[in-house]
């Protein structure tokens, strides 16, 4: 059984999606009602403009759910099994498996992207990676910290990135390098992403997807609130609502879809951080771009 999984917020690179524009006609149609869409030239920016430009959370969260999206509808033969979405990349997973209109998803990742920005702006956040501990260890630091933060994403054992203000991020990275942990890495990141400091963005969220038609998909969506199949679309609306403010469980979703039967991993966007993350999971996964 084959699983198709999308990259979120920082698989982005300049000039991603160019050499798609120019060898598909298909693909040059998608992008360019996008850039209608969204009200300018998106794609001017993903394919010339400088790596700062993209790093912009109003421009980065579409370029990269375009890019995903366009490559998917543009492979032959794309029949996924099951799909799943790191972060942004289950807008991208729901609109692969026909849950969403392509329409629809480019709106929905516009207004959590300018959501999440103005979450940033009103209360500035933080995130950090910890490498080498036990993820019960880092939940309880974090919960022995008297500042906003929490786990945000649960990449793969013995990586989890943790999320909050920024006093409370650097509170938890001391106790972290003191409890032993090999590495401490501060995110260069624009906020405190899926922490309870997003819950202004998830409040504007999940009013747009209340008004957004959703449709039944063509297989289940592994999602990130609890890593678990889903075809029920009121299940997937809930979960998507509560995405911004829920830690990432990627670990358990790539374990839960091995245990489900799924023999191959196909990673489809840009960037390689998905392969990398689903072989430190299981290093026996065979997975593959697109």
């Amino acid at each position: 059984m084959r699983a198709y999984l999308f990259p979120g917020q920082g698989a982005q690179f300049p000039g991603m999606g160019k050499e798609l524009y120019d060898r598909s006609t298909k693909a040059k149609i998608l992008f360019e009602a996008a850039n209608k869409l969204l009200g300018f030239r998106i794609t001017d920016i993903m394919f010339e403009g400088s790596q700062e430009a993209l790093q912009q959370t109003k421009i980065t969260q579409p370029a990269i759910f375009l890019y995903a999206v366009i490559l998917a509808e543009t492979t032959p033969n794309f029949k996924p099994d099951r799909v799943a979405g790191h972060s942004l990349g289950e807008f991208s997973a729901l609109v692969a498996n026909k849950v969403l209109s392509f329409e629809d998803g480019l709106k929905l990742v516009t207004e959590r992207a300018w959501a999440m920005q103005e979450a940033c702006e009103r209360v500035p956040g933080t995130m950090a990676a910890v490498v080498g501990l036990e993820d019960k260890t880092v939940e309880q630091l974090c919960d022995s910290i008297d500042e906003v933060v929490v786990p945000a994403n649960y990449n793969c054992p013995g990586q989890l990135v943790i999320s909050g203000s920024m006093k409370g991020v650097e509170l938890a990275c001391e106790a972290m390098k003191k409890a032993g942990a090999k590495r401490v890495i501060p995110l260069q990141v624009g906020g405190a992403f899926h922490s309870p400091l997003m819950e202004p963005a998830r409040y504007r969220l999940a009013k747009a997807i209340t008004h957004t038609k959703f449709y039944q998909g063509i297989c289940p969506i592994y999602q990130n609130v609890d890593a678990l199949p889903s075809t029920d679309l009121e299940v997937i609306k809930d979960n998507l609502m509560m995405q911004l403010t829920s830690p990432v469980r990627w670990t358990p979703t790539i374990l839960n879809m091995m245990q489900d039967g799924t023999t191959h991993f196909i990673a489809c966007g840009p960037g390689k951080v998905l392969q990398g993350l689903v072989k430190k999971i299981d290093t026996a996964a065979h997975i593959t771009a697109v």
